[in-house]
């Protein structure tokens, strides 16, 4: 369809419109560490500390882990750039890129922000169990620590929490508060600023976490678990459930690489970029999953049954009681979900900057309104989620719960949908010169293998992702 392509530079579409305006320059990345730190940032999130190490664990350890790895160093790399570059060359937010690419697919952009706006509320719900356990963990609390704490008193401590109406929604607004004072910041002073503490106290933490674990008796065989492969477990669900993390540990189909690409300046190699935040990612994935699986086979009396589970459970029923039994276990714990803590802020720092980036070129808003704007739809939404646990027990659809609704919706169903029209778009709507030579592809030997992967390999893989998300449970 090389016909019917579409250039965005000057304004101009190959097709014979007119193509978006060229939007006015706005304030982005101060330097290549800024950006890739907070691109790193928002790819780090909660879905390498609870979803990871239980999918590790699940499919055979060793063998998922070197899917994940082969995986990220192909197909991961090359949805990742194709979307920075997305963002850079057309210099606007993932509601007008799409405009500006191809004036047929200016609609595909609402799709694009639905997804961000979906997820930051129901994510700061959880941002804000986070904080909770930090101040359980700090003060104390006999339900999760002391020689009477258990699994089954952890669970109470995570009902009781969850039902009360008011103290979720407390912690949640603490955690909303603090995201979108961030964002407030701008940029420079707010996101590339945050980005450049928090991700280095995350690696600090991690590694000391990590290596208080490893040190620990009997956690060779969690190691063990985790890092020889077992090919006799090899099956096409673990080749799923590698592609299907990576897919949401990157970042990918959610608006958020095509806006911090925007931010990005021109002399700044996309694709260098793009490896070191995967690389990034990969390296957390694999330390968290580290401090988790050896833990729980050194420290719980039936470590398959806590890693069969995923999710809350994992994270706040099943830990507490593994860092109870850790010598230290009370300050370990504090310092665990600490981690978490800075984890999640930087992931819905990106998530609200998305938002954000769209109401204010769109709408032409000053950031702070645009920053009250998105507080507010993550009050509304956020309340839904959190009070979805206790008042809003009985809104139910095929037994998930509001919390589980919306993460469905986006997770499983509007994510691959996005992934799929973005390498459609880009791959037969768009001159892939465009987008190649923004990555750095002009006379790269790699050139043919990015327009395959985009093209056929990558629609594939996104359409195999949103089957199983609506038919299978991984």
């Amino acid at each position: 369809m090389e016909e019917e392509m579409t250039s965005v530079q000057g304004g101009e579409t190959a097709a014979g419109g007119q193509g978006e305006s060229t939007p006015k320059p706005h304030k982005g990345f101060t330097s290549k560490l800024g950006f890739v730190l907070a691109a790193a940032g928002s790819a780090v999130g909660l879905g390498n500390l609870w979803r990871f190490p239980y999918l590790a664990a699940k499919y055979g350890g060793g063998i998922v882990l070197l899917c994940y790895v082969l995986l990220t160093a192909t197909f991961g790399i090359c949805l990742l750039v194709l979307e920075i570059a997305i963002g850079r060359k057309t210099g606007k937010d993932c509601l007008g890129a799409f405009g500006a690419l191809h004036k047929k697919f200016k609609w595909f952009g609402f799709l694009v922000i639905a997804v961000p706006v979906i997820i930051v509320p129901y994510y700061s719900v959880i941002g804000g169990w986070v904080v909770k356990y930090i101040v359980a963990f700090f003060a104390g609390d006999p339900l999760l620590l002391g020689e009477g704490a258990t699994v089954e008193t952890s669970q109470t401590f995570f009902a009781n929490f969850t039902a009360d109406p008011w103290q979720p929604l407390l912690y949640f607004l603490i955690f909303a508060a603090a995201t979108v004072a961030v964002v407030l910041g701008g940029v420079q002073k707010g996101i590339e600023r945050i980005s450049k503490i928090l991700m280095p106290l995350l690696a600090a933490l991690a590694i000391f976490l990590m290596i208080y674990v490893l040190c620990q008796e009997n956690a060779g065989e969690g190691v063990a678990k985790l890092f020889i492969p077992d090919f006799s477990e090899f099956t096409f669900e673990t080749l799923l459930a590698a592609l299907g993390q990576l897919f949401y540990s990157l970042s990918l189909a959610m608006g958020i690489m095509i806006t911090y690409g925007s931010y990005m300046k021109k002399d700044v190699s996309i694709m260098k970029s793009g490896m070191q935040i995967a690389i990034c990612d990969s390296a957390f994935a694999l330390v968290a999953a580290t401090i988790i699986i050896p833990s729980i086979y050194a420290f719980s009396a039936s470590p398959e049954t806590a890693i069969s589970t995923s999710g809350p459970s994992l994270m706040f029923v099943q830990l507490p009681a593994v860092f109870n039994n850790l010598p230290g276990g009370r300050w370990i714990g504090a310092l665990f979900f600490v981690l978490v803590f800075f984890a999640a802020l930087t992931s819905s720092i990106s998530l609200v900057e998305t938002i954000v980036a769209v109401l204010r070129e769109n709408f032409h808003l000053k950031r702070w309104v645009s920053c009250l704007i998105v507080l507010g739809l993550m009050l509304v939404l956020g309340t839904l989620s959190s009070l979805g646990f206790g008042v809003l027990s009985w809104v139910q659809v095929e037994g998930k719960g509001l919390l589980d609704i919306f993460d469905y919706v986006s997770n499983s169903v509007l994510m691959p949908i996005v992934a799929i029209g973005t390498c459609i778009i880009a791959g037969y709507f768009v001159d892939n010169r465009l987008w190649m030579d923004e990555i750095g592809l002009r006379k790269n030997p790699t050139r043919k293998y990015f327009r395959i992967m985009v093209r056929y390999v990558a629609p594939l893989c996104m359409a195999a992702i949103l089957i199983s998300g609506l038919f299978m449970t991984l």
